[in-house]
């Protein structure tokens, strides 16, 4: 089909503004002008100007407003027309927002990087050692806190471009898990767990994932331990395991068992077992770690590493930020994952 000659669109068309779509979607998720206005950081005046401006346009284009006022203090009436145009207004921008990234990380002009808080240190020696010839050539790098349950919903949302973390892999699954990703792997292990407990109710440096049940525990629900869980034990591990308590940040779980308030053992992965035993996680000093051993199920592993988009990194030169970035990551894993 021929493309419609961008001489013939309507005038009032070509009026309306990417504000005013930004405007219009705002007001749909407030449900007022002046909801619209407070998260806008506008006069609701201008909001309301510009809601009278795209119903003016609207009702000569397609014969119907888009927005009907309802009184005082009650949400305003979106017709018909309005929702259809509020749905197309969140494609446009998605599209142009979508263009602009595009083409930005095509010219290697920004680069938005995501780590989770436990891999940041090893990114951030990365980013050193390309600060000087990032400036340089003028990359805007972003670099985002992400939470592993959300590390591929961002990479596939092209919100970020490369994330460092960790994601669970499940035996016979794991191809399929990772396919659409280009994996730089820095090491895989189980769960491990930091516990109050003395040595003479839990001895040893390893416990058998097998007799987990009859062990209090501090669990996240959420994220990775989450899925863990429920890899190793199925959708309602809770009834199978002895949940002391349930936390939704694991530093709060360290204090939870260093106050004595919970007796008991918190379900860890191993790197953040290793970086409390040799001093690099503080806020967990004075816990004692054993590994978990044996399995449970599918046999399941934590994979830390760097992760992409598949094929997008063969799409630039050698000298694209991404590219750069890459290859400053790769040297670290070799320094700090793979040294004896």
């Amino acid at each position: 089909m021929a493309s419609e000659d961008p001489l013939q669109y309507p005038p009032e068309l070509l009026d309306t503004t990417m504000d005013q779509l930004r405007t219009l979607i705002t007001v749909r998720e407030e449900g007022t002008a002046l909801g619209a206005a407070r998260r806008l950081g506008r006069e609701q005046s201008s909001v309301q100007k510009q809601l009278d401006t795209m119903n003016r346009t609207f009702a000569a284009l397609c014969g119907e407003e888009l927005v009907l006022k309802q009184g005082r203090g009650r949400d305003a009436l979106f017709t018909a027309t309005g929702e259809a145009l509020v749905d197309l207004a969140r494609r446009t921008l998605g599209d142009w927002t979508d263009g602009v990234h595009h083409a930005r990380r095509r010219l290697g002009r920004t680069l938005s990087v995501g780590t989770t808080r436990y891999t940041l240190g090893f990114l951030l020696d990365a980013v050193e050692r390309l600060r000087e010839e990032y400036e340089r050539d003028g990359v805007d790098l972003k670099v985002t806190h992400v939470r592993t349950g959300d590390l591929f919903d961002r990479l596939r949302s092209k919100e970020l471009d490369v994330v460092c973390g960790s994601v669970v892999v499940t035996e016979g699954q794991e191809r399929e898990q990772l396919a659409p990703y280009e994996v730089m792997e820095w090491r895989r292990s189980g769960l491990s767990l930091l516990t109050n407990l003395p040595p003479e109710r839990l001895p040893g440096r390893s416990f058998g994932a097998g007799d987990l049940p009859g062990l209090p525990l501090v669990i996240s629900a959420g994220g990775l331990i989450g899925r863990f869980l429920t890899s190793r034990y199925g959708p309602d591990y809770r009834q199978k395991l002895t949940v002391a308590a349930e936390i939704e940040a694991a530093h709060y779980g360290f204090e939870l068992l260093r106050s004595g308030v919970v007796s008991g053992a918190m379900l860890v992965t191993r790197g953040i077992g290793d970086a409390a035993t040799d001093g690099r996680l503080p806020e967990a000093a004075g816990l004692r770690m054993l590994d978990i051993v044996g399995d449970v199920g599918p046999r399941t592993e934590v994979l830390v590493g760097v992760f992409a988009r598949r094929g997008e990194r063969d799409a630039y030169g050698p000298d694209h930020p991404l590219n750069r970035l890459w290859e400053a990551l790769s040297w670290e894993s070799e320094r700090w994952w793979l040294r004896p």
